[in-house]
């Protein structure tokens, strides 16, 4: 393998061997601490803009496989970083290795660095923006390249992963073995019609949805709120995306249109355009939450469910003045994790409940969004 660099907008510099695409990446260097999903972390469009660190230590072991992908079109995070790259992937789903499917697709990635440096790194100074090389091995000449490119806040980098088109979603959970596993029955003879803003929209969610016995129907992000009220559906989702949440000024006024007058669900990016267009506000966490094992407290069953995470933006619950109660709370900081409106049919929650990599703890909220409907 040969030879890779990292280097961060403050000068830090990991050197590394490259396991990917002879090539450069520039962006917001992140930690992850899932154990596994690496092809799901990749293939989320939320990480449009930025560079996924593991933590976990041997990334790679069981390849890459048809399955475990969350958007179609190849990976969508900029650039990759492990501690130590496996390249003899063992699984029976497996279709290639790791690093095939990184260079297939254009992706750089370095390993043989000291993650765990660099995760304490970023949590002490901050999710910064960063520069992957396996070509210009120069500091300064990285440095400066990285310096001059835009912060991931800078620009609309839903446009950059949403689909163009309205399609149908079909498609249920995959659960293993698929062969044994009959079709999920329906939870109600009535079917209900959801249409899903794409901002970029994990592949699970649409699964999660039908399993939960909704038809599912998926717009454009920019599609204007009369379009969507003409195909006549029984709820909204605001499915999640990448990048601040500000800059999506499309998807806030649209959002304004359509609370009152229909169901609206938000998820991750959706739940912070819903805190936008209800007049709130939003900020930015220092290192964000990503990984599979965050602790969050529901609180209308006081149970604590361990969830699946990829979000650097918050609501700030109490800009929303007393127009929303909070439903779940982060364990790990204390932060807001979702919300849900005192008088209209409005429901939204920061982390992932389709999980996808991660546990399914958070899958019911699905079914609750459902009941939310009915009493409308």
């Amino acid at each position: 393998m040969s030879r890779a660099i990292l280097v961060l907008k403050d000068g830090t510099v990991f050197e590394g061997k490259s396991f990917g695409a002879e090539s450069e990446a520039i962006g917001e260097v992140v930690f992850n601490t899932s154990m596994t999903g690496y092809q799901e972390i990749l293939t989320d469009p939320s990480y449009k803009g930025q560079i996924v660190t593991m933590t976990y230590t041997q990334i790679g072991n069981y390849g890459v496989n048809e399955q475990d992908i969350e958007s179609l079109g190849g990976p969508k995070a900029e650039g990759f970083i492990a501690r130590e790259y496996m390249d003899l992937p063992s699984n029976w789903r497996s279709v290639s290795s790791l690093g095939s499917y990184l260079k297939s697709n254009g992706i750089p990635g370095i390993h043989g660095i000291d993650t765990r440096a660099l995760t304490r790194h970023l949590r002490k100074y901050g999710a910064q923006m960063g520069i992957i090389s396996a070509t210009d091995f120069n500091p300064a000449s990285l440095l400066a390249k990285v310096r001059s490119h835009k912060d991931i806040g800078d620009a609309d980098l839903v446009k950059m992963v949403a689909g163009n088109d309205v399609r149908a979603w079909e498609e249920r959970v995959w659960r293993w073995p698929a062969s044994l596993v009959e079709s999920t029955p329906a939870l109600e003879q009535v079917r209900l019609r959801m249409v899903v803003y794409d901002f970029g929209v994990k592949l699970n969610i649409l699964r999660n949805l039908v399993d939960a016995d909704f038809d599912v129907v998926v717009v454009p992000a920019e599609t204007p709120a009369e379009a969507v009220i003409e195909l006549k559906p029984d709820a909204i989702l605001l499915s999640n995306g990448p990048g601040d949440p500000k800059t999506v000024t499309y998807a806030i006024e649209n959002s304004k249109k359509l609370i009152g007058k229909l169901p609206v669900f938000g998820i991750c990016l959706g739940h912070q355009l819903l805190g936008l267009a209800l007049g709130g506000s939003t900020y930015k966490l220092k290192f964000g939450h990503h990984g599979g094992n965050h602790p969050v407290k529901d609180l209308k069953t006081s149970k604590i469910e361990i969830t699946s995470q990829n979000h650097n933006y918050c609501v700030d619950i109490s800009s929303l003045k007393g127009q929303v109660k909070l439903t779940h709370r982060n364990l790990y900081d204390g932060t807001e994790e979702g919300m849900q409106h005192i008088d209209l049919p409005l429901l939204s929650v920061q982390h992932h409940p389709e999980a996808g990599p991660g546990p399914n703890d958070s899958t019911g909220i699905f079914t609750r969004f459902r009941e939310i409907i009915k009493a409308a």
